[in-house]
């Protein structure tokens, strides 16, 4: 039978948007540059629009290339998905070239019409002008019972996804995938799975996240035919790892954008862009009662905001007081000191489910002395031996306070705690009541002219860089990978000196908010008052 694209058994979008076509476009459709939707373009845009505009149109030469980081998530991508693959066989694939989507379409139909039990890497292609098409690459197709229109069976798409949890933008692609797939094979599919980590298969219902789909897909059809990108948004959590960060950090450097103000969210912008408030002078000059009514704000997100605009443009710390007495929020004993105080900080293996590294700087004020010490598991079987020699080294210093940079370091202890049978419970609080996160001390009682409260980001405008500049906690993951791959030393001692650094960092931060708060703790309450 012909390979040419099938009459679709319904149309896409819940419209008459399709054009069902019997042949391939015609030669004036061929004369335009063809548009290719594919499941990637939708993935990236239900995570930023931007990034799934600049893929499509973007000028190749400006991306960034690939972090270590980023490389590592893609082999074990790749790796899950080679395992996964093991459990169907036989596998048939299509052949093409390259970036042929009409060829890989035809090859793929050749199979499913051939009646083969399992497709990997088809390509399903499905127009809905004369010169766009959707693509869908589901990593599997699996023949089933039913109808299709090559006779007795049909096909059901698998897509292999790293993650352990069924994500909403995992789910809309694997209905994509569906909603291409019915179009093709003239029936919609019984079901569309996702294979995740650690064997576990979701079935994604379709009747729940096709409206969905179609509603995000007429979307991301509308946004990618404008003639120029969406706006720029830095999202750190979503843009770090981005082949686009650096034009579009760029771009907002530029703009001084106020996304690049913490705590100014996607949804929380919406309500500033319809205000005005698009720059951080204007944010600035707002009195924080005109935006607390708005849904995500309140009176403290309100005064932060304000106060984070206040910071940046005037580049200050400000104080945070309480809005009743105009008072310090931050106590003295938040800030405790002792003759002897210790800087905590923790490295891990996700990959191992392994803590390998407890790096501890003690400070001690009597001798004005410091000395780190990097209690290491240089091997996957050593974390007990790790961790014990952490526990033998702090209570050595029972009275010492135990700084650390966000819950991570406080939680893990009691994880270890209980994996280990270490430590009875007593102990165990009374170890966890010297912990201080310095992180929260910072956030409550100061608003800083940074980009994130990061440690980096903090620490660096406090005056304190780290000797491997480009260093940082995804990094460290790939260098003790490396050193378990190539026994390399190196790797090792590029983690014990980003560790220390990130123990320094956190005494330099301690330092200079004591410092900022000591005359704050007996300041006049109308000294403090800031506007805003």
């Amino acid at each position: 039978m012909s390979a040419s694209y099938p009459l679709p058994c319904r149309t896409l979008l819940g419209g008459s948007h399709l054009i069902p076509l019997t042949e391939p476009p015609t030669q004036t459709a061929q004369a335009a540059a063809p548009q290719w939707i594919t499941d990637d373009s939708l993935f990236h845009y239900q995570r930023c629009a931007r990034r799934a505009y600049l893929d499509l149109h973007g000028d190749r030469a400006m991306m960034d290339p690939p972090s270590d980081y980023l490389q590592k998530i893609q082999q074990d991508s790749a790796e899950h998905r080679a395992a996964v693959l093991e459990d169907y066989v036989p596998l048939q694939r299509p052949i093409y070239a390259h970036g042929d989507w009409h060829a890989a379409a035809q090859a793929t139909i050749a199979l499913m019409a051939s009646g083969a039990d399992h497709i990997v890497g088809g390509v399903l292609v499905t127009p809905i002008t004369e010169t766009c098409f959707l693509v869908s690459r589901p990593d599997l197709l699996i023949k089933q019972g039913g109808w299709s229109i090559w006779g007795a069976w049909q096909y059901a798409p698998v897509d292999i996804k790293l993650g352990k949890k069924p994500k909403l933008d995992y789910q809309i692609v694997a209905a994509f995938h569906a909603e291409v797939l019915a179009a093709v094979q003239g029936t919609p599919p019984h079901e569309s799975w996702l294979a995740l980590r650690d064997d576990r298969y979701h079935s994604v219902d379709l009747a729940q996240q096709l409206p969905k789909l179609r509603e995000i897909l007429t979307a991301c059809l509308r946004d990618l035919t404008y003639p120029e990108p969406p706006e720029v948004f830095i999202a750190h959590s979503r843009c770090d790892l981005c082949h686009w960060f650096t034009q579009c950090y760029g771009e907002a450097r530029q703009t001084q954008h106020i996304s690049l103000l913490p705590g100014v969210t996607s949804a929380r912008y919406t309500h500033l862009q319809a205000l005005g408030l698009t720059t951080v002078r204007a944010l600035a000059a707002t009195p924080s009662a005109q935006l607390a009514n708005f849904p995500g704000f309140g009176e403290a997100v309100a005064e932060k905001l304000v106060h984070q605009a206040q910071a940046t443009l005037y580049n200050r710390a400000i104080a945070r007081t309480e809005p009743t007495h105009n008072t310090f929020v931050l106590p003295p004993d938040a800030l405790p000191s002792a003759e002897v105080e210790l800087y905590f900080d923790i490295e891990a293996a996700p990959d191992f489910d392994l803590i390998y590294l407890h790096g501890v700087l003690v400070v001690d004020h009597r001798h004005q002395t410091q000395r780190f010490h990097a209690l290491l598991a240089e091997h996957v079987d050593q974390e007990r031996q790790a961790w014990e020699s952490f526990l033998e080294l702090v209570l050595d210093y029972p009275h010492a306070p135990i700084y650390h940079f966000c819950p991570y370091e406080a939680q893990t202890v009691r994880k270890l705690t209980h994996h280990y049978s270490s430590l009875n419970l007593t102990d165990l609080h009374r170890l966890l009541s010297r912990f201080v996160d310095i992180h929260d001390r910072v956030t409550t009682a100061v608003t800083l002219p940074v980009e994130s409260y990061a440690l980096k980001h903090i620490a660096r405008w406090m005056g304190f860089d780290w000797r491997d500049h480009e260093a940082n906690g995804a990094q460290s993951i790939c260098w003790y990978n490396d050193w378990l791959m190539t026994g390399d030393r190196a790797y090792l001692e590029a983690i014990l000196r980003y560790n220390e650094d990130d123990c320094h960092a956190t005494y330099h931060v301690k330092r200079w908010l004591t410092e900022f708060a000591d005359p704050l703790w007996s300041a006049p309450a109308a000294s403090l008052k800031v506007s805003g």
